[in-house]
């Protein structure tokens, strides 16, 4: 097959950005680079799936399609095995086939998509993988990936919740003392305990951002940017991480340890009840919640008409049921750009509080701080890792 048309037309791209890109900086002409993008990964995948299957690779004395591939693209042997698998899952999957060689969806989905594949599966996937990829062609990636964990729970109960076991096998985590004195470490938590850890740890962190705020300003009285901080946002992380540790050691002995929150989801669209996760998002199916009965906080959500959410009244008594079910309704950041999750953002009326609006589920919206504060005037402080 002849490549020139298409080396010519790269090579036409790439002269437009090195002579200053000023056709390509819109954002309908990069959304239309990601699309072909993802058209072009879908044949390098297909025919690395062929490469792969002719066994050409073995001439050269290779082991594998993917060592072959990584000497002679210098790219990583893991990328090589990756787009292989993908090419072949994407022929046992006609229409998220079409659809990634249309540029409808990316990598990433099939991904997904391969991932729900499996002999308990696949009368269910053939019948019902149009609407899957109808769904990745529309929602935002995490809530597509939050379908197809859904679609597998119900699909596969019993290798949902083997594949939930799995996951919390491999958990894992150590600290070592290195070169200097320096400890170096690496962690893997199951969804729940990393719940418990990631949540505790961007509580502290956002304590000591805003102390370091406020010591910049009154150090420098006027208010700061993010480079006036004495701690950069990686460094500020690492002191949470210590300060978990000490207020752990220092804990009253009436201390109470973080408990993960289930959210049990009840009302038609989820299946009258079979539906289970956690406060971030992450889908669990119902045997998870086995280990922590006596541990989590369990909250009780039916979803109504009008986009209304009734929270049992005791989901979480430090905010109250009505944050409850704007977090459960909205779970992000209500700005079109914008996927802050909903437990790390502010309630925010609709209808200014000042002008009267309610504080109800019905005049109530999610929004992140940076675009709670977008109301205002004053440019609101923005943090770059």
């Amino acid at each position: 097959m002849e490549l020139q048309p298409l080396r010519e037309a790269i090579d036409e791209l790439v002269g437009a950005v090195e002579g200053g890109g000023s056709g390509l900086s819109g954002g309908e002409t990069t959304v239309e680079l990601f699309r072909q993008l993802a058209r072009l990964e879908a044949v390098a995948s297909s025919a690395a799936a062929a490469f792969d299957g002719c066994r050409d690779w073995a001439v050269d004395g290779a082991r594998s399609a993917a060592a072959w591939l990584a000497v002679e693209t210098r790219l990583p042997k893991v990328e090589c095995r990756r787009r292989a698998r993908l090419g072949r899952a994407a022929c046992e999957l006609p229409r998220t086939e079409a659809a990634w060689r249309a540029g409808d969806i990316a990598s990433a989905h099939v991904s997904v998509m391969a991932g729900l594949r499996r002999p308990a599966t696949q009368g269910a996937l053939a019948r019902d993988e149009e609407m899957l990829v109808g769904q990745a062609r529309t929602l935002r990636f995490a809530e597509f990936s939050r379908t197809a964990d859904y679609w597998l729970q119900l699909a596969d109960p019993d290798g949902a919740e083997e594949d939930a076991e799995a996951r919390r096998n491999r958990r894992d985590a150590y600290l070592v003392e290195s070169v200097g004195g320096m400890f170096l470490g690496k962690m893997t938590l199951d969804p729940m305990s990393g719940a418990i850890v990631s949540g505790e740890l961007d509580r502290i962190y956002e304590e000591m951002f805003r102390a370091d705020w406020t010591e910049a300003k009154e150090r420098l009285g006027r208010d700061p940017t993010t480079l006036d901080l004495v701690r950069l946002p990686s460094q500020r992380r690492a002191d949470a991480l210590v300060e978990m540790a000490i207020r752990s050691r220092t804990a009253p002995a009436d201390g109470r340890r973080p408990a993960p929150l289930f959210s049990v989801l009840v009302g038609y669209e989820t299946l009258h009840g079979r539906i289970c996760e956690l406060a971030s998002g992450t889908v669990l199916p119902p045997g998870s919640l086995v280990r922590w009965l006596d541990q989590a906080y369990i909250e009780r959500a039916v979803f109504g008409l009008g986009k209304r959410v009734e929270v049992s009244e005791s989901a979480r008594l430090f905010t109250g049921a009505t944050r409850r079910g704007l977090e459960l309704r909205d779970r992000e950041c209500t700005h079109d750009y914008c996927d802050v999750r909903a437990e790390r953002c502010q309630g925010d009326h609709v209808i200014p509080y000042t002008a009267g609006g309610p504080t109800t589920q019905e005049n109530g919206r999610m929004a992140c701080g940076f675009h709670n504060r977008l109301r205002t005037q004053r440019p609101p402080p923005v943090e770059r890792e």
